[in-house]
């Protein structure tokens, strides 16, 4: 009874239960989770293309249970406050007649930035500080709005096909940030972009965006991780204690100002990092008009 109960209070978020296969035409699948799938779909109430993401009940909950994040808000309703140019809009979300949770987003046809920096794209040249800059109002965003984000990374940067305009997509492990989502002991997140602190599976609040930030900055304008990349918690354990590879060493361009904007945002000490993404950001737009 206590299971059921907690997957009745995760899934209340809808006001009404829709027939997905009656409301909307999927056209393609553009994305697959280990809880969701994601399709490109028309909704045939409003005419317009949307992107569909579907959670699977049994596995959204059983993950949040393993994160402690059972009491976390459901997706839809995080996404639904959200309102910036920069972060993916979210139309509608509710309970599908099986039960599972679905959004209803503006389709965004772009690239990811993992892509983008996996092959060395030319669309960054250029555009590496405006696209920073960008995900950083996002975050800043986001984080005035009352929530830590908990998985910056580039696979969650998508950049507009004509435009290259930055959209923050993907609110899977969001919380809200108040004491009950900062208490020890939720590693949560994409592996090589996790802050120290909670490698430790100490405190945390939104200091862990700012180090995520910082880690994804440094491999857009490095085009590598500040450290040797890990594919496991013992390989990453021993960051706790290592300093970032200095970003003038991995690109002759990056000066010391930017340099030093890197590396403070890679701080292992939370204190030592900016204070906030307001001041990450009003940083990296303060430097000379040139490509690193």
């Amino acid at each position: 009874m206590h299971m059921f109960g907690s997957l009745k209070n995760l899934f209340k978020a809808g006001p009404k239960r829709v027939n997905i296969d009656s409301r909307f035409t999927k056209l393609n699948r553009v994305g697959q989770g280990s809880m969701s799938q994601v399709w490109k779909a028309i909704d045939k109430e409003t005419g317009r293309v949307v992107c569909l993401k579907i959670l699977d009940r049994a596995k959204t909950a059983a993950a949040l249970a393993r994160a402690s994040l059972k009491n976390r808000p459901p997706e839809g309703e995080i996404a639904l406050k959200l309102q910036h140019p920069h972060i993916v809009k979210t139309y509608e979300f509710g309970n599908t007649t099986k039960g599972d949770q679905f959004l209803s987003m503006e389709f965004v046809e772009g690239t990811g930035l993992d892509l983008l920096i996996s092959t060395r794209s030319p669309i960054l040249n250029g555009r590496r500080i405006e696209i920073l800059c960008q995900a950083g109002e996002a975050l800043a965003y986001f984080h005035d709005s009352g929530f830590i984000y908990r998985d910056f990374c580039p696979k969650n940067i998508m950049l507009t096909q004509q435009e290259y305009r930055v959209k923050l997509i993907d609110f899977g492990l969001a919380v809200p940030n108040t004491p009950e989502f900062r208490k020890p002991g939720n590693r949560t997140g994409t592996l090589n972009y996790m802050a120290p602190e909670l490698i430790k599976r100490t405190s945390t609040d939104t200091r862990i965006d700012i180090f995520s930030f910082a880690v994804t900055a440094y491999e857009m304008l490095c085009f590598r991780l500040p450290y040797d990349p890990a594919d496991s918690l013992d390989k990453i354990l021993p960051r706790i204690n290592q300093d970032p590879l200095d970003p003038r060493a991995a690109n002759p361009r990056i000066d010391d100002e930017l340099a030093e904007i890197l590396l403070r945002g890679l701080a292992r000490s939370p204190a030592a990092r900016w204070k906030s993404m307001h001041h990450f950001v009003n940083a990296l737009e303060g430097l000379p008009k040139k490509d690193y």
